[in-house]
């Protein structure tokens, strides 16, 4: 069920990543959309989003509050699945010259778009280049050489993995939070639990997954791609990484795998965690709210241990406007995303969520508020983008992480593969064109 499941998504992402390249042409064929739609005297603008549950409400809340606040743009949100369907639907619709007036991507996915020509440079729009974004969350400090690229790309729902505990469980155990590697694995031997019945406690469980490998990556000292634009995938610190997991979960036996792939892994992760049948895990940031309201037991955060070095990547997604929509209904929808980078919307939406707040004055209110105060674990998650390694800014960044070096992330941790082996692989296939 696991090798299937996993074969399916994998199909809809070389899927989703071949049919991008076709949206230039697709896109100049049908031309722009040159009427934009009104209702009741209103430009609307159509906003994809890809969220559920509580994340979910908070930004059907936000809408509403926009459309409250002015009587000239109407936003319409419309749901389309998680981050890759929505992802999988927006390059349909660029195909079809059908697509929304807004939306939001992961961050990987941006170069990409950005070279397939259809993302509205919003470098133009009026504040875009003076809004005050905390620098490591901006398109300039998300992607390495960010600021020389047109602005395609304004911070929305932003993240970083981060270190999850049941902090009964370490007290119990007489363990702080680990701050290395060596001590990550100390503290998951001393905290998996096996009874006499088979049930298992597991100390650490982290989906396995492209972010996850590529924060220990940078963590091991190395990078996905070398300052001369080579493909190394961090050469020995990629293989290291790897054989850490591995080590863990066929050796050491104190690491669990979760099932499934991609948003079903982190939710399995999340149910695992909140009903006590692990120790540590790594996550989101994003969960942070969730985690804490849901959890019958104290939740502690921290930052991901280091090896040789503290290293995070940046994760979320960014608002993207289409370059083919009218442009009455893109200027409409850069005046729902200033008002979104607003200090109070951006508190709302990060205190509601756990999302990082993207703009300095809002982190500048929320220090003076006491939020910090009251709640450290936002604040290490804050503090812990002192340690961003930025993305490189290459077309191939999508394809790289979710069809080249996942599957073979699974093949060494659940089936056995060498690490050299398997990088050496992935280092070939990553350098060859798409």
């Amino acid at each position: 069920m696991y090798r299937h499941d996993v074969l399916a998504r994998r199909d809809l992402l070389r899927a989703c990543a071949s049919s991008l390249a076709l949206a230039p042409l697709a896109t100049a064929a049908c031309g722009h959309r040159t009427r934009p739609e009104h209702r009741d005297g209103r430009v609307v603008v159509t906003f994809w989003y890809a969220y559920g549950d509580l994340v979910r409400k908070v930004m059907l809340d936000l809408v509403a509050r926009f459309n409250a606040s002015q009587t000239r743009v109407f936003v319409e949100a419309v749901h389309q699945g998680d981050y890759y369907e929505c992802l999988a639907k927006l390059r349909t619709a660029l195909a079809a010259g059908a697509a929304p007036t807004l939306s939001h991507v992961v961050c990987e996915i941006i170069p990409y778009l950005a070279r397939a020509g259809v993302l509205e440079d919003l470098g133009g729009y009026e504040g875009a280049r003076l809004l005050p974004f905390v620098p490591a969350l901006e398109q300039r400090g998300t992607f390495a050489h960010g600021d020389a690229e047109p602005l395609v790309s304004i911070p929305f729902n932003r993240s970083t993995p981060i270190a999850f505990f049941n902090a009964r469980m370490l007290d119990e155990a007489h363990l702080a939070p680990p701050r290395t590697w060596d001590e990550l694995l100390d503290a998951a031997r001393a905290l998996t639990r096996r009874a006499a019945n088979g049930e298992v406690r597991w100390g650490f469980e982290v989906p396995i997954q492209g972010w996850y490998w590529l924060a220990m990556v940078g963590q091991a000292g190395g990078r996905l791609v070398e300052p001369d634009g080579r493909v190394s995938l961090g050469g020995d610190a990629g293989e290291k990484a790897l054989r850490l997991w591995q080590r863990m979960v066929r050796e050491e036996h104190v690491m669990r795998p979760p099932p499934g792939r991609d948003y079903q892994a982190w939710q399995s992760s999340n149910e695992s965690f909140l009903g006590g049948h692990i120790a540590m895990m790594w996550s989101s940031t994003a969960h942070v709210r969730y985690l804490e309201d849901n959890a019958h037991f104290p939740v502690v955060t921290a930052p991901l241990p280091r090896d040789v070095r503290a290293s995070v990547p940046t994760g979320g997604t960014m608002f993207v406007v289409m370059r083919a929509a009218p442009d009455e209904e893109k200027q409409a929808a850069w005046e729902f995303v200033r008002w979104m980078c607003d200090a109070e919307q951006t508190i709302a939406w990060s205190t509601r969520t756990g999302y990082m707040p993207v703009t300095r004055p809002a982190v500048e209110r929320l220090v003076e508020r006491g939020w910090y105060t009251k709640h450290p674990n936002d604040r290490v998650a804050y503090d812990q983008l002192a340690a961003v390694e930025p993305w490189p800014w290459s077309p191939d960044l999508f394809r790289v992480e979710r069809d080249v070096v996942e599957p073979r992330l699974e093949e060494g941790v659940l089936e056995g593969r060498d690490a050299h082996v398997l990088m050496d692989e992935a280092r070939d296939e990553a350098r060859r064109p798409a």
